[in-house]
């Protein structure tokens, strides 16, 4: 008769780290996205009300945090890949895993930084899989005379830095974050010169002004 009676503590001690591990990853993306991902881990902890040797039971790394919070991130990444390279026009495949990447960029503020400090090597297997699916993209969309011949995968990198710029000057301002993609997007197309921009215009000259003056205040409405 023993035996049941422990079952719900076990289940309560489960579902208790469970809970620690989810409010562990919520403070996490919090925290790097207002300091960066090199924040303390005691800063971590005590935005999830926990103690610093919980966090480090369940993340006994930085890096294993920093994988844990933005798994879900990666795993959209990995599968805009995948779906680039099974799309039939290598180019539109190029352009989807762009503008996927640079959205999530965009919708958590934290992930640029982890993104690129892992762009564009890995030693894991994954990376490295994924390095060479980029490259092989790359391949496809050239031979196909879409992107020009001079582009290098590590190009990707400077799309992303300069997105980040953006994103971290105007990080309300969806619209801009599309043009400039779009714009980068047109130089890297065979045909630049007369690629269209299809998207609509985006900061008015004086709220471009005004975040590049100032980054921490917001583009007048």
């Amino acid at each position: 008769m023993a035996e049941p009676s422990r079952i719900p503590a076990r289940d309560g001690v489960r579902a208790d780290a469970r809970r620690n591990r989810e409010r562990i990853l919520t403070a996490a993306r919090a925290v790097f996205a207002e300091r960066g991902i090199d924040a303390p881990m005691a800063t971590v902890a005590r935005r999830a009300g926990v103690g610093v040797a919980t966090l480090y039971r369940h993340f006994p790394t930085r890096d294993a945090l920093v994988r844990g919070a933005y798994a879900h991130q990666v795993e959209t990444c990995s599968r805009a890949l995948t779906d680039a390279l099974a799309d039939p026009d290598p180019w539109r495949g190029f352009r989807h895993l762009v503008e996927t990447v640079c959205a999530l960029h965009r919708e958590e503020r934290g992930f640029p930084a982890a993104f690129l400090a892992a762009f564009p090597e890995s030693t894991s297997e994954h990376g490295h899989r994924a390095e060479q699916d980029l490259k092989a993209l790359v391949r496809r969309a050239q031979a196909a005379g879409a992107l020009r011949p001079d582009f290098h995968p590590s190009d990707i990198a400077v799309v992303l830095l300069a997105h980040c710029g953006l994103v971290a000057a105007l990080p309300d301002d969806a619209a801009a974050s599309r043009r400039l993609v779009a714009y980068l997007l047109q130089s890297f197309r065979a045909d630049a010169a007369t690629a269209p921009l299809p998207l609509p215009s985006g900061l008015t000259l004086p709220g471009l002004l005004t975040a590049v003056g100032d980054p921490g205040r917001r583009p007048p409405a």
